[in-house]
Parts: structure tokens; C-alpha cells; sequence
């Protein structure tokens, strides 16, 4: 039996057990599970890997896609570049590989919205989805800067965003779970009368489908999109990843 599973905290919500599932149940895999791992410390995650020695492939979600990486082997170039893990890939030889594919999730949902004048994006959040978007934008071409509450972490801190500000970044991508199923009502803190018609607001979240972030950017004419076609971008990825 071949287990695939889900590193992550408060996951009963996840996208990629259904996802996998329902993917084995059409293709006919019969020897392949998935399985949601709860993790509430990355310490647990050594029990984990020792009481399940079948293990051929995991996902790793927030808070864990950069604490994951002491424990790994080795990391392909793009996590080394990106700095954060969100696939794991069990070898033959026994060892732990860690792979990035949300930074590739990101770029293929995002390709599509891009018109010209979209050269400069802000990143609300620091985390490690965070760093993958940076990656991905910049592979595309558009400079970015971090938002944060935290001033030591970013260049920017929710209060000195302003007109000048959406003025000069034409894209917001969400990568805080602000918003996430059940906290429906939560939302990062930007003034979100500055978004116009020329702005594109990306929330990471996908459940729900709509988050306050969106609702408010769509108001004030922004193009809006939610994860959910980034999720199943990465999610094949990381399927291809796990059968090299």
C-alpha cells in the first residue's frame, strides 16, 4: 500500500484528501490512501514518519512548510530558492526530499489574469506560501514587496499602505489565513477603497470561495481570484513529483 498524506495544523478543511482521494477512486489506484496527518507541533512529526513506514509522498500546509526542512535530506533547487517545503518525496534510498510546487500552483492560476500594467505586487503576509509567490513573480517578471505587521519582516507594514501605495502595485495576493473557513469574517487590514478596476486581488484561501479580502478588492472593480485552481495546479505537480 502506497500512503500519501497532509502535514498540517487544523486541517480538517483540506482540499487535498478529497482531492487525492477522489483522484485514486478514478484512476482505479486501489493500493494508494491518503490521509490527513494533525500535527500540533513539527516535533511530532519523527512519531509520525516512524509508525508509518509506507509512506511514499506527502504535502505539507501551514504552519509547517518551513519547520519541515530540518528534517528532510535533501531539497530540489527551487526549495532552496524559495525556502519553504509544501511536498515531500519518500525515496528508494530512505531518504526525504522536499520539492516546492505551490510557487508553480501560483504561477499558472495567476498567468492568465495578467494584463500589461500589472508590474509590481504586494505580498500581505510572511510565511512560507508567502515566499513561493514571491518566487513565481519574480520568475514572471513582476517585483514585489511584503506586507507584515511585523516591520523587521517586510518592507511594508499594514499602516503605510495608502493611495500612493495601490497606485504604484497593481496586484494583492493574500497569503495570510485571514479569512479561512470558519473566521468567514476576518480579512487583512488594507484600505481596500484604494483597489480600481486596473487592480488584481489573489486570495491563497479557496474554502470559502469568496473571502471578505475579495468581496471588498471586487467592489471597488477589482479582478479577483481564489486558490482553488492554484491547489489543484500544485497538487499535480506534486503527484508528478512523487512518481518520478
Amino acid at each position: 500500500m502506497k500512503v500519501f498524506g497532509l502535514l498540517g495544523k487544523n486541517i480538517d478543511y483540506s482540499f487535498s484528501k478529497k482531492h487525492f482521494t477522489e483522484r485514486f477512486a478514478n484512476t482505479n489506484a486501489t493500493d494508494c490512501i491518503y490521509e490527513n496527518f494533525d500535527l500540533s507541533s513539527i516535533d511530532d512529526f519523527r512519531a509520525i514518519l516512524e509508525n508509518n513506514p509506507d509512506f511514499t509522498g506527502l504535502n505539507v500546509t501551514i504552519p509547517y512548510k518551513e519547520s519541515v526542512i530540518p528534517y528532510l535530506h535533501l531539497l530540489s533547487k527551487k526549495a532552496i530558492a524559495i525556502g519553504a517545503v509544501n511536498v515531500i518525496r519518500f525515496m528508494k534510498n530512505g531518504k526525504l526530499k522536499g520539492y516546492n510546487s505551490d510557487y508553480y500552483g501560483f504561477k499558472k492560476a495567476l498567468k492568465p489574469l495578467l494584463k500589461p500594467h500589472h508590474k509590481k505586487a504586494l505580498i500581505l503576509g510572511t510565511g512560507g506560501s508567502s515566499k513561493a509567490v514571491a518566487f513565481a513573480l519574480d520568475e514572471l517578471g513582476i517585483t514585489s514587496d511584503f506586507v507584515s505587521r511585523d516591520e523587521e519582516k517586510s518592507s511594508l507594514t499594514y499602516e503605510q499602505l495608502n493611495a500612493t501605495t495601490f497606485e504604484n502595485f497593481q496586484i494583492v495576493v493574500n497569503c495570510t489565513p485571514l479569512g479561512t473557513s470558519p473566521n468567514v469574517v476576518e480579512f487583512p487590514p488594507i484600505p481596500y477603497q484604494f483597489f480600481t478596476e486596473k487592480h488584481l486581488a489573489f486570495d491563497l484561501i479557496y474554502n470559502p470561495e469568496e473571502t471578505q479580502f475579495l468581496k471588498r478588492a471586487q467592489q471597488h472593480g477589482a479582478i479577483t481570484k481564489n486558490g482553488k485552481d492554484m491547489l489543484v495546479f500544485q497538487a499535480e505537480k506534486a503527484w508528478k513529483i512523487w512518481n518520478k
